[in-house]
């Protein structure tokens, strides 16, 4: 069973639904004990990372997703979910986050060359292709260069190591990164047709540990 995290940050349904078709087991849940209980975990989330960390850290679920993740259960958090996954972010301030991926989260806009400021629009929105690391788990349905979709005005820096995919968007936006069994997608399976159907289909099959095989 996957467990969604829900910390009234987003609307799940559109996650719940894609999992529901591929035939994963999913439950939108606040409660540790199902967390505990789960084979995977899933952290979405939507808007600013600001009021989503203090929506979760409310919930006291924090301790429970690293007890969960030190053990090696597979989680991935999607969107501001991956973002909260990094150390710390820049949005709007300066702001803590779960430190399960080394790096920090920093504005497109203020990162973009001075030739394409006011040229490529800011928040990312929409289709973009990927450029993946070979023999990851989590693209093993996915070919180099096949497209997502992103919603997003702040992205992953300083996290190379950690990078399993990215995007180009005159800067190099980090599209999933991964540490251990810890994986984050900065764009939104569920709305990515095709693809993004595959990765959740592969994210089903990680087990405990980070090796992919048979749900």
């Amino acid at each position: 069973m996957i467990a969604i995290i829900d910390y009234g940050v987003g609307n799940l349904f559109s996650l719940q639904a894609s999992l529901k078709y591929i035939g994963a087991e999913a439950r939108v849940t606040g409660s540790a004990d199902d967390i505990r209980n789960a084979d995977r975990i899933i952290l979405p989330g939507v808007g600013a990372f600001a009021d989503a960390i203090e929506k979760l850290r409310a919930t006291g679920l924090v301790e429970v997703i690293k007890e969960e993740t030190s053990a090696g259960k597979p989680l991935l958090g999607i969107c501001l979910g991956m973002q909260l996954l990094f150390d710390k972010s820049f949005e709007y301030g300066e702001h803590e986050g779960l430190g399960l991926i080394r790096g920090e989260i920093a504005s497109i806009e203020d990162d973009l060359s001075p030739r394409m400021k006011g040229v490529l629009k800011v928040p990312h929105i929409g289709w973009n292709s990927l450029q993946i690391k070979e023999d990851e788990p989590l693209f093993k349905n996915t070919k180099q260069g096949d497209y997502v979709y992103y919603v997003h005005s702040f992205y992953g820096r300083g996290c190379a190591e950690n990078t399993i995919a990215s995007s180009q968007y005159d800067i190099t936006i980090t599209g999933a990164v991964r540490s251990g069994s810890v994986y984050g997608t900065q764009f939104h399976p569920e709305k990515s047709g095709r693809v993004g159907l595959g990765i959740l289909r592969a994210f089903n099959e990680i087990q405990c540990g980070g090796e992919g095989g048979p749900a």
